[in-house]
């Protein structure tokens, strides 16, 4: 059967979108790594499926581009609920994800907003390997972890030309304290409001832009009495703004952008 899907992207951050609404999910393992593939497939960071939903607008269920799931993306949930928005001619959507639910809503700039949950800052959570204090891990540089329904690890840096990014951030990807593998997030602040970000994404690589990884860069900055609740975000493709009052859920506002549609045929549909 043929496949249909949306690529969009998030300040370059690019996601494809498969609407299974009324109908079983065709995407597998095997799928999601095929059409992740850039020179073979569509190609992107992430791929979000949009699924029936009894307690939500709709449920979303996410894939790497190598085949494995994941809990959130910051990113293709904008994507989704942008998409899903216009459908309705809303302003606002709840999508349930394994992260929970997930409120979204458009603001008066055209960007969509998304409740992100609560952060999560137990060692179990993360998760780690040992009982540590997550604001300061025993590891060279002194990162901070926490998760956003997936785990992060934050350095704080003062020149972020000087970091090897695709050097590092696999070692500290792959380090025994973090049994899922982690986001890495290199942090330099250019004031109390304005961060820039450099990312080395869990089973991804150097992407321009992530949500979640915006996420969890200011909540542990915040969490470090370096930031204020509201911080722009730069990243390698444009800025987003996190929101954080310090106790409650994290909101993620971004634009998102549609850049082409199109149908998978043929030896596809064999998943």
């Amino acid at each position: 059967m043929p496949l249909s899907f949306h690529k969009m992207h998030a300040n370059g951050d690019d996601f494809v979108v498969v609407d299974s609404r009324n109908s079983t999910n065709p995407v597998t393992s095997s799928m999601a790594r095929r059409m992740g593939d850039r020179n073979r497939g569509v190609g992107f960071n992430q791929l979000a499926v949009v699924l029936d939903c009894d307690d939500a607008d709709a449920r979303l269920m996410f894939w790497n581009a190598d085949g494995s799931t994941l809990d959130v993306c910051g990113s293709a949930t904008r994507g989704a609920a942008d998409m899903l928005m216009r459908e309705a001619n809303s302003n606002s959507i709840a999508l349930q994800t394994n992260r929970g639910l997930l409120t979204c809503q458009r603001t008066s700039t055209g960007a969509i907003s998304v409740n992100m949950g609560d952060p999560l800052f137990g060692w179990s959570d993360v998760p780690l390997a040992q009982e540590l204090d997550t604001v300061v891990l025993p590891l060279s540089g002194d990162p901070a972890a926490c998760s956003m329904g997936n785990p992060h690890c934050t350095y704080f840096v003062d020149d972020l030309r000087a970091i090897d990014l695709a050097t590092i951030g696999p070692a500290i990807e792959t380090n025994p304290l973090f049994p899922l593998r982690t986001n890495v997030h290199f942090v330099q602040i250019i004031d109390r409001k304005h961060i820039r970000l450099r990312i080395w994404e869990r089973w991804g690589g150097i992407p321009l832009g992530s949500g979640s990884c915006s996420c969890g860069a200011v909540v542990n900055g915040i969490r470090r009495g370096l930031l204020d609740n509201s911080v722009e975000v730069e990243c390698d493709g444009g800025t987003v703004t996190v929101q954080w009052d310090g106790v409650g859920p994290v909101f993620l506002v971004g634009p998102v952008e549609r850049t082409f549609s199109g149908t998978l045929t043929g030896s596809w549909s064999n998943g």
